[in-house]
């Protein structure tokens, strides 16, 4: 509005640059409240109207209707002004409530858990909701620590619907079951209940024991990264996989429990395919295995957020999927160089 003035005093009446003091109340409406684009709309009409005076424009019909052009987009700037503020409130709201929904799916997984060392990373598509369809869960019973990672097939409030019924039969069924194939089945009975035919699960089950290989069932899923103390890696898959759950092809084509070697070094990555199928800007996918060594770092948090961080640096951009990781090592981690390294360097709440 100023360079209007001053564009308007010096090139004299004959242009008519009246009109464009608009400008100012016109981005105020896209930009501030109603009330600044009220004011800033005045203090428009006060400069076309002294901008009127200096040029003698009232002398002709000119000179009004520039007043009267400025003054009506001054109150479609309120008008429009006042339509984003109660936009945005809604928005607001709407994203506090899917922000309490997603801590109420997806718990915070403790950071101990049994003899083991817990991190997890969850990256949404779409940060304006915060929430998606991946899940995970990590349960210490009598048995063992049990863990659950999953992807269901879709978006919006019928995968999240799905991720609650399938998360809440194995938070229960994993202090019950005496062992990983009951844990599973049901699952699989849940799913089978509440996935419609146009939708599936699939999902990684696994039971780590003290001094024991982890017993692992595959439903259809991205196979676990097994990353060894030197930083090698490796994915251990079933001899034949079994279909994602909720297709509704019963017990018969149940998945088989199949051990997977972990030496004292050892880590297990377990993750969804947002990891996996994440592509750069040429199209390459996330070369996961090749960035192994990013998990040496002496705390899982640590380890697990350069890998989150390295993951979003190969996309460039949002990722187009949701992303869950879930890194499982033992209290008293020995690295490449056989060093005990116990990783408590940040306590969890649970431990305090």
């Amino acid at each position: 509005m100023a360079v209007v003035v001053v564009a308007d005093v010096a090139a004299g009446p004959s242009v008519g640059l009246l009109p464009m003091t608009a400008l100012g109340p016109a981005f105020a409406g896209l930009a501030s409240g109603w009330r600044r684009s009220a004011f800033v709309g005045l203090l428009a009409v006060v400069a076309c109207c002294a901008l009127g005076i200096y040029d003698g424009l009232f002398e002709e019909k000119r000179g009004f209707t520039a007043i009267a052009s400025v003054a009506g987009v001054t109150v479609a700037a309120v008008v429009a002004a006042m339509a984003r503020q109660r936009r945005e409130a809604e928005l607001a709201s709407v994203r506090s409530i899917a922000e309490v929904a997603q801590r109420v799916l997806l718990r915070p997984v403790p950071r101990s858990a049994g003899h083991l060392r817990v991190a997890v990373s969850y990256t949404s598509a779409v940060a304006e909701a915060r929430i998606g369809g991946d899940l995970y869960e990590v349960v210490a019973s009598p048995a063992g620590v049990r863990v659950i990672i999953g992807d269901v097939q879709g978006k919006g409030l019928a995968a999240v619907e799905i991720a609650a019924a399938v998360l809440g039969a194995f938070r229960e069924a994993a202090y019950d079951e005496p062992d990983l194939p009951g844990v599973g089945e049901r699952v699989r009975r849940t799913a089978e209940r509440v996935v419609d035919e146009e939708k599936f699960v699939t999902a990684v089950i696994a039971e780590m024991r003290p001094g024991a290989a982890a017993s692992v069932m595959n439903y259809g899923h991205p196979a676990p990264m097994v990353v060894s103390a030197d930083g090698g890696a490796s994915f251990p898959e079933p001899a034949q996989y079994a279909v994602p759950l909720g297709l509704g092809t019963g017990s018969d084509d149940a998945p088989v429990p199949f051990e997977v070697p972990m030496a004292p070094g050892d880590q297990l990555l377990l993750y969804t395919d947002g990891v996996t199928e994440t592509r750069d800007e040429s199209g390459g996918f996330y070369p996961l295995g090749n960035k192994a060594h990013l998990l040496l770092a002496v705390d899982a948090d640590d380890a697990l957020e350069a890998l989150r961080a390295d993951l979003v640096r190969h996309a460039g951009r949002p990722l187009h999927d949701d992303a869950a990781m879930l890194l499982l090592r033992h209290r008293e981690w020995k690295g490449a160089d056989g060093l005990a390294r116990p990783d408590a360097a940040r306590p969890a709440a649970s431990d305090i």
